[in-house]
Parts: C-alpha cells; sequence; structure tokens
C-alpha cells in the first residue's frame, strides 16, 4: 500500500465520524480514525500500536513510531472533534470540500488536518532519519482527555522532543491556562418560608460561599499574573446555579457550577485546597454542609521554558515569536514526561468548534515544510 496524497487522507479522516461528548447521545467511537492512520503509518514503515483507553471497547490511542534509539521526534495530536450544529452548515460536515481557497469539514482544523501533513512530511524525510520519530493520536481530548491520561500512565517518555499540532496559525506556543471545572454543593434544612429559624437556607449561603471565591479570585490576580496571556489573571467563572423548589420554602439544597483558568504556577490540588479554607467559614457561619467536588478531571497549566532548544527553533523556522494562549491542550501531560513540547499547528482557534470549519490550503505546504524542517532538525542524519 503507498500513501495516499494529503487531501485524500484528510477526505477520509474528516468521513470518519469521531465526536467526543460528555453526552451519550454525542459520544462516538474513534475506531474507523486510528485504524486508517494505522493503515497509513505501516505504509511508511511505522511501528504501530492501537491502545484501548477505558472500558469503552471503542476508544483507543495510536502509538506509531518510525527508527529505532530514544530522543526522537514527537508528533502528536487527538483524533476526536466537538459535536456539531447541522442547520448551521453550509456544507455536508464529514465530506471534505473546497471553496474560497479553504477546506471545510468538521474537525479539519481542530485536528484531522494535522496528520496528513505529518505524514507526508516523514514520508519525505523517512530515508534521511537517525533517530526515530512517534506519532500519537489520542481519544477524547475534547471531553474528558482520557487518552492522553492513559497513554501517559502506561507509556515510559517517547522521545525528547514534542510537537502538538493544535491550530495555532502555525505559531509556537509556549505556555497557556490550565482548567478546573468544580461543583459546590451547599446542603442546608428546608422548612416553612414565614419562620427562618425552621430552616437553614443553603441559597442564603450560597450567596456568602461566591463572595468567599471572588475574594480567592481577587487574590489570585495579585500572585499569580502572567502579563504574556490576553487575560493576564487566573479566572473564576460561576456558570450556573441551582437551587430551592418554591417561594414559600425555605432552601434546603443549592448547588453552583463553577470553571478555573489556572495560569502557569497554579497547582491544582492546591487551588482546591484553598478554596475549601475559604469557604469553611461560610458553612460553619449557616450551619450547613459544603461540599466541593470535580466536574471533570482537571488540566494543568502548560509551560515550556522559552529560551528551550525546541521553542527556539520553531520560532526561527516559522518566523513568528513564540506566544501564549488561553485554551487548553494535551501538552502538560507530554511536558510533565520531561519532554520538551510546543503547540504548534495549522489553521487557527477561531476556526474550531464553528460551523463550516475550515484550513485555508495556504497552511498546506507552510506546514509541511515546517515538519520536514523539524524532522531534519531531530531526526535526520543532520540533526544535533
Amino acid at each position: 500500500m503507498s500513501l495516499p496524497d494529503v487531501r485524500s487522507m484528510l477526505a477520509r479522516l474528516v468521513a470518519a465520524p469521531s465526536v467526543s461528548s460528555a453526552l451519550p447521545e454525542w459520544n462516538q467511537s474513534n475506531r474507523q480514525v486510528v485504524e486508517l492512520l494505522a493503515d497509513w503509518c505501516e505504509a511508511l514503515g511505522f511501528d504501530v500500536q492501537l491502545q484501548p483507553v477505558s472500558r469503552d471497547p471503542d476508544k483507543f490511542n495510536l502509538i506509531a513510531t518510525l527508527g529505532a534509539g530514544e530522543d526522537g521526534l514527537i508528533l502528536s495530536g487527538h483524533t476526536d472533534t466537538v459535536p456539531w450544529d447541522e442547520a448551521k452548515w453550509q456544507s455536508d460536515p464529514y465530506q471534505l470540500t473546497e471553496r474560497d481557497g479553504r477546506w471545510y469539514g468538521l474537525g479539519v482544523c481542530d485536528m484531522k488536518g494535522f496528520f496528513p501533513l505529518a505524514l507526508a512530511a516523514v514520508a519525505r524525510q523517512k530515508s534521511r532519519l537517525r533517530r526515530p520519530v512517534v506519532l500519537i493520536a489520542t481519544a477524547d481530548e475534547e471531553s474528558s482527555m482520557n487518552g492522553i491520561r492513559r497513554l501517559v500512565e502506561e507509556q515510559p517518555r517517547l522521545g525528547a522532543h514534542a510537537i502538538i499540532g493544535e491550530p495555532t496559525g502555525m505559531a509556537p506556543v509556549y505556555q497557556h491556562k490550565g482548567i478546573l471545572m468544580n461543583a459546590l454543593d451547599i446542603q442546608g434544612q428546608s422548612g416553612h418560608s414565614s419562620n427562618p429559624a425552621l430552616g437553614r437556607n443553603a441559597l442564603e449561603a450560597m450567596t456568602d460561599a461566591i463572595l468567599a471565591l471572588r475574594k480567592v479570585r481577587a487574590a489570585w490576580a495579585g500572585r499569580y499574573a502572567v502579563p504574556e496571556f490576553e487575560v493576564s489573571v487566573p479566572t473564576l467563572n460561576p456558570g450556573c446555579i441551582h437551587g430551592g423548589d418554591n417561594p414559600n420554602r425555605i432552601c434546603g439544597h443549592c448547588s453552583l457550577q463553577f470553571d478555573i483558568r489556572l495560569n502557569p504556577g497554579m497547582d491544582m490540588a492546591a487551588t482546591e485546597a484553598e478554596l475549601e479554607d475559604a469557604l469553611a467559614p461560610v458553612a460553619e457561619a449557616h450551619g450547613v454542609e459544603i461540599r466541593l467536588r470535580q466536574l471533570f478531571a482537571g488540566v494543568p497549566p502548560f509551560h515550556q521554558p522559552p529560551d528551550s532548544d525546541l521553542v527556539r527553533f520553531c520560532a526561527r523556522a516559522t518566523g513568528q515569536a513564540p506566544r501564549s494562549v488561553g485554551f487548553a491542550t494535551e501538552a502538560p501531560f507530554l511536558a510533565a514526561q520531561g519532554i520538551d513540547t510546543v503547540v504548534l499547528g495549522p489553521g487557527h482557534i477561531d476556526q474550531a468548534h464553528q460551523p463550516n470549519e475550515y484550513m485555508a490550503l495556504e497552511y498546506v505546504p507552510a506546514m509541511t515544510r515546517f515538519l520536514e524542517a523539524a524532522l531534519d532538525q531531530y531526526c535526520t542524519e543532520t540533526a544535533r
């Protein structure tokens, strides 16, 4: 089997549904995508492993290695897409469509478009490889990130350098924020509203709890501000609140869901412990029980020193200055293994998660050339 051209590979990847979602009605297998990638990798001589991600039999990571040895280059991406709104698409989201100098299709930007370009670059440099190149394709990045979590739990360090091909307009991203999504549950005591002494109002306690969260948020702004981010401070967003069941009953239970965008330097466990310490006096003052729980496992913030070898190489090769972004990726999980990691890929995040998702065709030759240069730098006979 020979390697198909980039457009043909991308068309087949886009046509393979792979939505990941916390909602069961949307959640899909990524098996078709990883099997397509496995076939193409095997055509290039990669040693291919499909790694089950969880007890769900239809979620897999692909780990494909070409060449022997250590300290090679990892090219990494995720295989899943977000859900989509059929009524807002001007073309079939599962059919690669070309118009106005762009390729349209679900996941074409975020981030199925990266894989054909990576394979094309490897095909051109294959005969010159002296260090291994490892292609990683993960499951469920758009929901639980269980794919990358499972990979780093079970796999040793796969290389010395890693490029994660998320859409950054080919700008090297050396740091991004982390995410915590939590719920705050307050259990009070219901009773007749005519006499507040008959109960313990969870909604009143929640008002003080929110004020306590805001006070912590203000303290973070002073301790953890990073001016390189568009929003320089850590954020805490109260997203939705539910409580009580009738105007004439004391509210017995109230729940708040909120998310936190952590700046580099913030530890997830320490952040949650600080919130619990701030909420303890509220629970005591109102005589209620307050419980903080995670809605999803968190994603740590990511920071790669901007003077690292890979960041400096990416800046030279693309002509773009290293930058910071607010969205999260799988980068911190690889970086935690001591891998020099950069987020850099074709397309732009503004097109991700949108109807009529697209990638401009100009990225096809530009990203392929960049990946060839990265392979030359870290894997070929001229690599240092």
